[in-house]
């Protein structure tokens, strides 16, 4: 993509309406533009990091068996009789009528719509363990939205739900996704420490909270030290082996880590003091365990092994994916902008022209451009006719991890400069030793 012809309308101050980091610089980059109180379009530069976190997704999801589909937004109020929460939920269903006088609502999450899809179509534990995911906006009519897409009232979520036809067979589930989370939050550059938490309207017995912190986060965290050092890495995790997913589980909530829902402070008073902490964290995922609480309401059984009739077993398992990309900034900036992971960018690498019509700099960075875009690679051109201070600004208030500046004296010596936003460090080589870095870095990611 070369800026002369993107749409990425940045604005040079800061809006007096942004009240933290990640709204504030989600504005001025361009990325989002508000229509509504907490609701936003996504611009294109937003929408491109919001694909990349849903591909991720997708990707950790399927790798742990989990199968996608897509419900729709709008819901019958029936279905939610079934299960008792219709007059329970709370204002902040947004409901209505149709033309029909049918009350309906914008779904705030699903676990009736699947509940019903199940029913409709599985009658047998042979066709267990089964779990479906969709990623589809939802809405919950916040008394007072505020922090940009970070609490905003329409949202991009994904959620999954698993049937299972015994409690230690959902529980396997329930870790199986604790685990895909801890590997879906790394390669998004993330530490999303998963914490014991309150189930809420969702309901269950078990239920973790993955935060990010950040002193911005909405929840009081209390916690070991040692938990935010925890990592996954490159293990490869067989999410068959019951035995090492629970082991994986254990490692990651063994170490204390609580939100102040679930606190207890003789347990955190057996900590050593050194490693105490007290924190803000921003939610970004959540996993439940209910067992039979929509299935027994709503019918939703399968014949047993013994031709019993027995209701499934479930859970539910959400992740904020628009809230992730407030998440991320609120853990990756600087007084200049964004400084994205490289998992998570919107464009692999800038190139910066510091002569717009130069036929030496023009010709060196269509080649570099090419070069890029032939090795499968997505980089952001600035073509512009712009002084290099502000070609410098706007890569520095987009974000993107590295970026190549072509000038006239450096290709005097045949040389361009390769920059790390994260470090600031230049360095001068070859466009082709360049081009080479660019690769082995993301070969990596």
């Amino acid at each position: 993509m070369r800026l002369s012809r993107y749409f990425l309308p940045v604005l040079k101050e800061n809006p007096a309406e942004a009240q933290i980091a990640s709204h504030r610089l989600m504005l001025r980059a361009g990325m989002i533009k508000q229509e509504a109180a907490g609701i936003y379009a996504w611009l294109p530069l937003g929408f491109k990091v919001l694909r990349r976190l849903e591909q991720i997704v997708h990707e950790e999801q399927q790798r742990a068996g989990h199968i996608p589909l897509l419900m729709p937004t709008l819901q019958s109020a029936d279905l939610w009789r079934e299960s008792g929460r219709y007059d329970a939920y709370g204002p902040e269903m947004l409901r209505f009528k149709d033309r029909h006088d049918r009350e309906m609502l914008y779904g705030p999450t699903n676990e009736e719509m699947i509940t019903d899809i199940f029913r409709a179509h599985v009658s047998s534990y042979k066709e267990l363990p089964l779990t479906l995911y969709h990623i589809q906006w939802k809405f919950r009519d916040e008394v007072r939205p505020r922090f940009g897409v970070m609490r905003g009232r329409e949202f991009l979520m994904k959620d999954g739900y698993n049937f299972d036809l015994t409690r230690e067979d959902a529980l396997h589930a329930y870790n199986r996704h604790m685990v895909s989370y801890l590997r879906t939050y790394e390669r998004m550059g993330l530490t999303a420490i998963p914490m014991r938490a309150d189930s809420g309207p969702i309901g269950g017995e078990n239920t973790h909270e993955f935060l990010v912190l950040a002193n911005t986060g909405e929840s009081e965290v209390f916690y070991d030290a040692a938990v935010a050092g925890l990592k996954l890495g490159d293990r490869q995790v067989d999410y068959d082996n019951r035995e090492e997913v629970a082991d994986i589980c254990k490692e990651f909530t063994s170490v204390y880590a609580r939100t102040d829902e679930t606190h207890d402070e003789a347990l955190f008073d057996r900590i050593p003091e050194d490693r105490r902490r007290v924190g803000r964290g921003i939610e970004v995922g959540q996993i439940f365990y209910f067992g039979t609480k929509y299935s027994a309401a709503m019918g939703a059984t399968v014949t047993a092994p013994d031709g019993t009739k027995v209701p499934v077993e479930m859970g539910s398992h959400g992740i904020g994916v628009s809230r992730l990309v407030g998440a991320l900034i609120e853990a990756n900036h600087d007084d200049k902008g964004i400084i994205w992971p490289e998992g998570v960018t919107p464009f692999h690498v800038g190139i910066v022209n510091l002569k717009q019509g130069d036929a030496a700099t023009d010709t060196a960075c269509e080649a570099i451009y090419g070069a890029l875009r032939a090795a499968g690679f997505d980089p952001l051109y600035d073509d512009r006719d712009e002084r290099a201070g502000a070609k410098f600004a706007t890569m520095d208030l987009i974000g993107l991890p590295w970026r190549i500046t072509v000038g006239p004296r450096g290709l005097a010596k045949n040389l361009v400069e390769l920059t790390s936003r994260r470090t600031g460090e230049s360095e001068e080589m070859t466009a082709e030793a360049a081009i080479a870095r660019i690769a082995e870095i993301y070969a990596g990611v």
